[in-house]
């Protein structure tokens, strides 16, 4: 399936209940609410549910567009979170992931869509729509982390990251790798044409 059959919108406070409804009740994955980058274990822990979806909900209310939705008919089937790479403390404690080097990157760090539309090329697609975003907000490089793993080696929930598949798709290329099944991957932004 060709990624031109979804629509892609930055999250903000007007597509926020679009996100509730991807996500459910269990906010995606064990009550994250895409909070797990941005918090220590401890206070990602504590906040498991409702309290990680007020804080990412704060977030938004606050003027930060977390990362983008994708849409097909209309309904919400897919999710990429982007930031800048200093807004995602997790990342800042991993030796695997620890910065290459000290240029100002966006990460992506996670993706959901929904069971009914995995498998069917999305996220390459959700990965194109946030760079997009990136690219707007003034970002010159897009980095990801994604698992390089055989298909079924884990379950698609422990996979939130990414495939390094999909990345490639979206033009992405490895830069390091202290892992063997944890590259990680860059994408340089051009800047967004200028309207007339």
């Amino acid at each position: 399936m060709a990624a031109a059959r979804f629509n892609f919108r930055p999250l903000t406070l007007e597509t926020w209940g679009d996100l509730e409804r991807l996500f459910g009740p269990r906010g995606a994955c064990g009550g994250c609410w895409c909070m797990w980058w941005r918090l220590r274990r401890v206070d990602w822990e504590a906040g498991r549910g409702a309290s990680n979806e007020r804080a990412l909900k704060r977030l938004v209310r606050g003027g930060t567009v977390p990362g983008v939705l994708a849409y097909a008919a209309g309904e919400p089937v897919g999710w990429c979170a982007c930031g800048p790479r200093a807004d995602y403390g997790a990342l800042s404690r991993s030796r695997i992931l620890a910065p290459v080097d000290g240029r100002e990157v966006w990460s992506v760090t996670c993706f959901f869509v929904r069971r009914d539309w995995r498998g069917r090329g999305l996220a390459a697609g959700l990965l194109r729509a946030a760079a997009g975003l990136a690219a707007a907000a003034g970002a010159r490089v897009l980095e990801g982390y994604p698992h390089d793993l055989p298909p079924g080696a884990l379950p698609d929930p422990f996979v939130h990251t990414g495939r390094l598949g999909s990345f490639e798709r979206a033009g992405f290329r490895e830069v390091a790798r202290r892992s063997a099944r944890r590259p990680i991957v860059r994408k340089t932004l051009r800047r967004p044409a200028r309207k007339a």
